[in-house]
Formats: structure tokens, C-alpha cells, sequence
């Protein structure tokens, strides 16, 4: 039985992967130091945000704050940490200097992550969010 049993142990070893290990752990670490920079270019260009969600959380309204000119469109992020392809992305259109908006499928209740970007992504702001309060302040508040 001992035999049997490291025959299947290793059969199983050897035709699973393990996961740990990224096949692209570099491509990985460029990606994460890429958004170290972003992060740094968007608090050095002074960005903050109030993303407000109505009601039923299915729009969204980002109140733009920097000292630099308001781009034409933004990205915002949501992403679960736990909910597999519940995460959702909406583009954000300029509706008035410093404001836009946008439609996204409702959001539940729950920890969420929500990351806003400019439309090239050369910065971003991010911060966690429950989900239960109707707006979530984003970047450096002076």
C-alpha cells in the first residue's frame, strides 16, 4: 500500500501544477513597479477624487480634483478580492470641468477595490471601499 500510495503522490506531483511560482514573475514585477510609478506621478500631480455611486450603485459620478488640466475620460476600477468575474470596469466621460460620469453594472455590498486612471494610464489613485457608503475619497486631500 505504502507503494501504491507514493506511486499516486508522485503521479499527482508531477501532473499538477503547484501555482506558486508565476511562469511570468518578471513580467509581474515590472507590471507592480510600473504602478508604484503611477501612483507616484498621480501624487505629485496633486490628483484627488470623490467618486460618488447613486442609490441602486449602478452609476457612478467621479468629482475630479488636480492641479493639472482635467483629461477628456477616465477609467475606474472595481475589483473583489474574493468574487471571481465580479469585477467590473467602467470608462468615465467628461460631463462638466472636473466631473464625469458613467454607468456600471450594480455593485453589492462587500470589500472592494476601487482604482481610478486616466484614460493613457499614467496615474492612478486607489483605496479600498465596503461598498455600503456612498462615496469613497480617492488620492491625496489637502
Amino acid at each position: 500500500m505504502v507503494v501504491v500510495a507514493g506511486v499516486i503522490t508522485t503521479w499527482i506531483a508531477v501532473a499538477t501544477s503547484d501555482g506558486v511560482v508565476a511562469d511570468d514573475y518578471y513580467k509581474r514585477g515590472l507590471g507592480i513597479n510600473r504602478d508604484i510609478a503611477r501612483d507616484a506621478r498621480a501624487q505629485s500631480l496633486g490628483v484627488a477624487a470623490r467618486v460618488t455611486f447613486n442609490e441602486e450603485r449602478d452609476a457612478v459620478r467621479v468629482t475630479l480634483a488636480t492641479t493639472q488640466a482635467s483629461p477628456a475620460a477616465l477609467r475606474l476600477t472595481l475589483v473583489h478580492p474574493t468574487r471571481g468575474g465580479g469585477d467590473r470596469e467602467v470608462e468615465l466621460r467628461r460631463v462638466a470641468p472636473g466631473m464625469f460620469e458613467g454607468k456600471l453594472e450594480a455593485v453589492r455590498a462587500g470589500s472592494w477595490q476601487v482604482t481610478l486612471e486616466d484614460a493613457e494610464r499614467t496615474w492612478r489613485v486607489a483605496r479600498r471601499w465596503s461598498g455600503l457608503e456612498a462615496s469613497v475619497m480617492l488620492g491625496t486631500v489637502d
